[in-house]
């Protein structure tokens, strides 16, 4: 049965296999970039959440495009501005999201920030397979 369902959603499988090694990813570089930072300065802070999100975006790429939708197209600098544009969308929703549930609504954040990721992965399976990467 599981079989069955993993072969007839093959590609939102593997859209979310990719999604769990391309967090992975972006976590393992945060806490690199981290170490030479000073963690206690906004602005060094930000820094480090930025090189985690670049990383988690040009990894999510990459993978995204060979193993998840498979990607034929020769013209690698556009598709991967298409890509990274619409992961600047869902950035930017994810923070307006995020200040609307916690900010405006009082619900934690550790429970917003679970709600974002769904609807944000989500937004990003939808922009990569009708926008991105789709068929001709």
């Amino acid at each position: 049965m599981i079989k069955k369902l993993i072969r007839e959603h093959r590609e939102i499988f593997d859209y979310l296999v990719v999604g769990v090694l391309t967090t992975a990813f972006s976590w393992s570089v945060y806490a690199l970039v981290r170490i030479p930072l000073d963690m206690g300065d906004p602005v060094q802070v930000e820094i480090a959440v930025f090189l985690r999100w670049l990383a988690g975006v040009i990894f999510a790429y990459f993978t995204n495009r060979r193993y998840v939708f498979h990607s034929s197209n020769p013209h690698i600098l556009q598709e991967g501005l298409k890509f990274a544009s619409s992961r600047v969308v869902t950035l930017l929703t994810e923070m307006l999201l995020m200040w609307l549930l916690v900010s405006v609504m009082g619900i934690n954040d550790w429970i917003a920030t679970l709600a974002c990721a769904v609807i944000i992965t989500v937004l990003n399976y939808v922009f990569s397979k009708l926008l991105v990467f789709r068929k001709k």
